[in-house]
């Protein structure tokens, strides 16, 4: 049975409350019997429902998908530019860097002129001094254990 959202031009033979019934072409209901039967008059319980289909044509539809697939495509593009500026960003630092050290490098060069050390003086031999500090006094080690200060089994 048809929704009662759509509208057609063409409604079903048989509705829901006109069962074992029929309407013929001028609106009038009539009850619907079997063919079958031996006699005209005599009911047979069978009813037949006529269905007419409609032959319907699908209603144009944009799929969600397109709209999407085309963002998408424009935010892979904008993701792809920031990623590229990021990187030609960082190869610029480094060549930055790369030269501030070159010139690092060049200056300590220039700096660091090899320069002869001076010879010790052997003249004044080295006479150690005597300490000042009075020597330590050797005492017996003491083997036994110290007293405990609070009961325990430890002698």
């Amino acid at each position: 049975m048809e929704s009662p959202n759509k509208k057609s031009a063409h409604k079903p033979a048989v509705s829901s409350t006109n069962r074992g019934s029929t309407k013929n072409t001028t609106g009038v209901l009539q009850p619907s019997f079997s063919s079958s039967s031996s006699s005209s008059n005599s009911f047979s319980g069978v009813v037949h429902k006529s269905w007419i289909k409609e032959n319907t044509k699908p209603s144009e539809f944009r799929l969600h998908s397109q709209q999407r697939a085309a963002q998408r495509k424009l935010f892979n593009s904008t993701v792809a530019i920031k990623f590229y500026i990021i990187e030609q960003h960082k190869k610029q630092v480094e060549k930055v860097l790369k030269v501030i050290e070159e010139e690092e490098v060049r200056m300590l060069r220039r700096e660091m002129v090899p320069r002869a050390q001076l010879m010790p003086l052997f003249d004044k031999p080295f006479s150690p001094q005597r300490s000042t500090r009075p020597l330590t006094v050797p005492r017996e080690p003491s083997f036994k254990m110290a007293a405990c200060k609070h009961d325990c089994s430890c002698r």
